[in-house]
């Protein structure tokens, strides 16, 4: 199955980003820290061309912190991007995020002037978090739920800084296909646009083979199936998934098993690697 989700909302979001981004200094990219590479926007690089680049591998909490130092590795290996892993509660790391980017300015650009950074992510990372840490005030709405933030503004903060909030976009065609999924797992795309038993067996099968020692702690398992149905109608066993008759509810477990690894239930794991 394939998944894409792309409201009309974003479409335009694209367009305003694309129109103003000769006015900006430098671009600040939220990412979810579990699954750098599918929330990379991949319009980013073709849009910004050389301004300085900075990398928010965010709720670096929930990631598993081998695979965070990895992705660093490698997305500092493009010239001119600067990557960095944060948590909600690193206030101090958050605001340094802007004087990095600052210090990555043309040696000749005009120091009196405000410094405009455009903050890009796509739904669901913690933009909106970070904003409002870098402000030091609620401006930007915050959710659980994915692409709540649906027009750009202009919010100046301390230090003559002018940040462009613009909101969350995703991609018309999410390619390759497994990052549809791997959005879907972790809250990036609408609950409308996919099915939990869909995704499900895709999560249990990445845990199983990167993580099995999680599946196992998490769910009380001694052994687990090489065959992923067979792992969830285990976990369905034990969390009381089973209607009468002997008849599993696979809606049900797929949605526990992906509710857990949002909330970091399952551990410190990552959806990828970089290679």
């Amino acid at each position: 199955m394939s998944i894409n989700w792309y409201p009309g909302h974003m479409a335009v979001a694209a367009r305003e980003i694309r129109k103003v981004m000769p006015t900006v200094d430098f671009v600040l990219e939220v990412l979810d820290a579990r699954l750098p590479f599918s929330t990379e926007n991949p319009l980013v690089n073709e849009l910004r061309g050389d301004k300085p680049y900075v990398k928010v591998l965010n709720k670096s909490d929930l990631a598993d912190p081998v695979a965070t130092s990895l992705w660093i590795d490698r997305l500092e290996e493009t010239l001119g991007v600067r990557a960095f892993a944060h948590t909600r509660d690193q206030a101090d790391l958050a605001k340094r995020l802007l004087s990095v980017g600052r210090k990555m300015l043309p040696a000749d650009r005009n120091p009196g002037k405000d410094v405009v950074v455009m903050i890009l992510g796509i739904p669901n990372v913690g933009k909106s978090t970070l904003i409002n840490t870098l402000a030091g005030r609620n401006l930007a709405e915050t959710s659980n739920k994915p692409a709540v933030t649906k027009r750009q503004q202009t919010i100046p903060i301390a230090g003559k800084y002018l940040l462009l909030d613009t909101p969350g976009f995703l991609w018309p065609k999410l390619d390759p296909p497994d990052c549809g999924y791997r959005l879907a797992i972790s809250g990036a795309i609408g609950a409308a646009a996919f099915e939990y038993q869909d995704i499900g067996p895709f999560a249990i099968r990445y845990f199983r083979d990167r993580y099995p020692q999680a599946l196992k702690d998490r769910y009380g398992l001694t052994e687990l199936p090489t065959d992923e149905v067979e792992i969830l109608n285990a976990i369905a066993a034990r969390r009381g998934c089973v209607r009468t008759g002997g008849v599993v509810d696979m809606q049900k477990v797929c949605e526990i098993v992906i509710q857990d690894f949002r909330r970091g239930s399952l551990g410190r794991v990552s959806l990828e690697v970089p290679e």
